[in-house]
């Protein structure tokens, strides 16, 4: 059975479309597990990325969604992490390659740079896809090569 959990976790200026999101990923039959922030104070992203990242990286939740100002600081974060492909997606087509192409497992979207309906589509778009694998495959796997080479990452 499909594990239908998925971290979600922002900064402060992607608060607002994290909540947003939340309420979209139950009305398509999806458990969000909240870990923050939940506050419009600032604070630094980081601090809920990496949680979040770790989790996607150790296996204990499969899937996740990121988001902070422009995605940018989030999505570099999130790709210090062993196994971890996280794709910056801001239109309908990056969110289906990100899972046909790059099988990401987590998605950033920019909070400042997004609207609330085309991240609704997006995140819909990039769950409703499939990996294609074939010539992709052999690619993730010399990431995956690249990652052994380099030693523990974070």
């Amino acid at each position: 059975m499909e594990d239908r959990r998925i971290a979600i976790a922002s900064d402060h200026a992607g608060m607002e479309l994290k909540e947003d999101l939340k309420e979209f990923l139950r009305s398509i039959g999806y458990e969000p597990v909240d870990m923050g922030t939940n506050t419009s104070e600032r604070v630094d992203y980081p601090d809920y990325g990496i949680p979040v990242a770790e989790k996607v990286s150790k296996g204990e939740i499969q899937r996740a969604i990121l988001i902070c100002g422009t995605g940018i600081g989030m999505s570099i974060l999130a790709n210090k992490f062993r196994g971890v492909r996280a794709a910056l997606i801001y239109d309908i087509y990056t969110a289906r390659m990100a899972k046909e192409h790059n099988d990401a497992n987590i998605v950033v979207i920019g909070g400042r740079v997004v609207g609330k309906g085309l991240a609704r589509e997006m995140v819909r778009t990039w769950l409703e896809a499939s990996f294609q694998g074939g010539r992709h495959t052999k690619r993730l796997d010399k990431i995956r090569e690249l990652e052994n080479r380099m030693g523990e990452k974070v």
